[in-house]
């Protein structure tokens, strides 16, 4: 019989055993591997540095909202005292005012005194007044609650203010409640129809 010890002492040593070197590959150059390393911990800064920048610019950016708007609930309920000096003051004739005892004549100056003031600490914090008669209607801006025959006047334009609107920032408060022209030309060359006399589309907090 064969031993088997025969055939393997004539395998060659070299091809029986395998060369660690060849088994782990050429080593690695240490100046690539730094490189390397360098490049990829460069590139997290850099990732790392745009996001703290963009968090920095988004938290500003929070708290500049914050300032301006964050008093739009409280201004919201200010509107309705702004109203009613309103219409208290309109109820009054210029023939009633010219003719009223010096106390009423007071009376009336304070309220006109106090309506200005109200106003002014609004303005103070961003919120302003506006009135859209003889405008286009806008239903960005605009509530449009009735309409008004008139051919005299181009369509979808704005003749009669219920109650002004309100801006805080470059935000609606509350859109002007308005009367909108019907049966004249179209207002503008991009008119596209008449607005509905139930027009609800005001954005009031974008």
């Amino acid at each position: 019989m064969t031993d088997p010890t025969d055939n393997a002492r004539d395998i060659p040593k070299e091809s029986a055993e395998a060369s660690p070197q060849a088994a782990q590959g050429e080593p690695a150059d240490p100046v690539a591997t730094l490189t390397k390393e360098a490049a990829d911990l460069r590139d997290r800064l850099l990732r790392t540095l745009a996001e703290m920048e963009n968090l920095r610019r988004r938290t500003e950016r929070e708290i500049s909202d914050t300032r301006q708007y964050g008093i739009a609930s409280f201004a919201r309920d200010l509107l309705g005292v702004a109203d009613n000096m309103e219409r208290a003051l309109n109820t009054l004739s210029a023939d009633f005012r010219d003719q009223a005892d010096p106390v009423i004549k007071s009376h009336v100056d304070g309220v006109e005194i106090t309506e200005r003031e109200l106003h002014k600490v609004m303005e103070k914090h961003g919120v302003k007044k506006f009135d859209p008669q003889g405008q286009k209607f806008d239903p960005n801006l605009h509530q449009a609650m009735l309409e008004v025959p008139d051919p005299s006047v181009p369509a979808g334009t704005v003749v009669q203010v219920m109650a002004p609107g309100y801006m805080i920032g470059d935000r609606v408060l509350r859109p002007a409640m308005v009367g909108v022209s019907k049966g004249g030309p179209k207002a503008g060359a991009s008119g596209n129809g008449q607005p509905a006399a139930n027009e609800n589309a005001a954005r009031q907090d974008r």
